[in-house]
C-alpha cells in the first residue's frame, strides 16, 4: 500500500514540476484532454506551436474550428478547418504566415469543390523577379524586380470541380495575375466615359432649329430663313 501511495505521490510531484516548468517558459497556454500543450503564447507575446482556433458565427456565416502550427506568430505548414460538427471543410498550407502551395476546399458533404495554388512571400524580403512577356506571345522580353504587396498571391492552376468530382474550370495565375488560356496576362480595360461639355442654351436652340441639312442648303444658296 505504501508503495502504491509513494508512486502516486511521485507522479503528482513530476506533473507539478512539469507544469511549473511550462508555466515558467510561456506567458499563456492551454492543456488538451490528452495533456498536450496548446495555444502557447511565449514571453514575447508571440504564438508558438500547435494551436486550435475556434471562430464563432459571424454575420450569418457558420463558425468553424481550425488547427495547425504557429511559428513566431505566423501560420506555417498544413492547417485544417472543420465545421462545428467536425466535418472537414478546408486543408490549407502556409509559409511566412501566408498561404503557400495547394489549398483544398470541400462541400458540407465532403466533396472537393476547388483546389487553389498560392505562392507565399517572405514579409522580411517581399520582392520577387517577374517575367515581362511580349504582346500576344509567350516570349519573355525582360525580367523586373517588383515589390510584393501581399504575403501571398495566387500562383499556378486553380481547379473547380462539380459534385461528381470532375473538373469544370481551370484558371491559371502567374504571381497574382490571371493568365489567358494561350498565355499572357488578362487585362481589364475600363471604358472611359466621355462627357460632352455643356453648351450654352443659345447654341442648343440654334442647333435644334438648323439641322445639318438646312445648314448645307444655306451654304449653297447663301440665304437664311431668319
Amino acid at each position: 500500500m505504501k508503495s502504491l501511495i509513494s508512486k502516486h505521490t511521485g507522479l503528482a510531484v513530476l506533473l507539478s514540476l512539469a507544469l511549473a516548468s511550462v508555466t515558467g517558459q510561456y506567458k499563456e497556454f492551454k492543456l488538451s484532454p490528452n495533456g498536450d500543450t496548446l495555444n502557447i503564447i511565449d514571453k514575447n507575446g508571440l504564438k508558438q506551436g500547435k494551436w486550435v482556433n475556434v471562430v464563432g458565427e459571424i454575420r450569418g456565416e457558420p463558425g468553424y474550428e481550425e488547427e495547425g502550427i504557429y511559428k513566431d506568430d505566423k501560420k506555417t505548414g498544413p492547417w485544417r478547418k472543420y465545421t462545428a460538427n467536425g466535418d472537414i471543410i478546408a486543408m490549407e498550407n502556409y509559409k511566412f504566415g501566408g498561404k503557400d502551395g495547394i489549398q483544398q476546399y470541400f462541400s458540407f458533404l465532403g466533396n472537393l469543390e476547388r483546389e487553389e495554388s498560392w505562392r507565399g512571400y517572405n514579409p522580411d524580403a517581399p520582392y520577387d523577379t517577374i517575367p515581362v512577356y511580349g504582346t500576344g506571345s509567350n516570349e519573355v522580353l525582360e525580367f523586373r524586380i517588383v515589390k510584393a504587396e501581399q504575403y501571398s498571391v495566387p500562383h499556378g492552376d486553380w481547379k473547380f470541380y462539380n459534385q461528381a468530382g470532375h473538373i469544370v474550370k481551370i484558371e491559371t495565375y502567374d504571381r497574382g495575375g490571371l493568365q489567358k488560356p494561350g498565355g499572357g496576362k488578362v487585362t481589364v480595360q475600363k471604358k472611359e466615359e466621355t462627357k460632352e461639355k455643356e453648351k450654352p442654351q443659345e447654341v442648343l436652340d440654334y442647333e435644334k432649329k438648323y439641322s445639318k441639312k438646312k445648314r448645307a442648303q444655306m451654304e449653297r444658296d447663301g440665304k437664311t430663313s431668319l
